[in-house]
């Protein structure tokens, strides 16, 4: 299995909605628009999800 790590290419700050995208091999836009819309409620803090997915995602190959 590949491992995931943050996109070198499709990315808008870090690259880490891109690096799902990739690994699963999904939409980059459809992955952002859903982050966007769970990141809005408030169960899921968004912002504190995507920093700690930026730390321990692997550096973009």
């Amino acid at each position: 299995m590949k491992n995931i790590h943050r996109s070198l290419n499709d990315r808008v700050f870090a690259g880490v909605i891109g690096g799902i995208a990739e690994h699963f091999d999904w939409n980059s836009n459809i992955a952002r628009v859903i982050f966007v819309l769970l990141a809005l409620t408030p169960m899921v803090p968004g912002l504190i999800v995507y920093l700690i997915l930026w730390m321990i995602m692997g550096d973009p190959e």
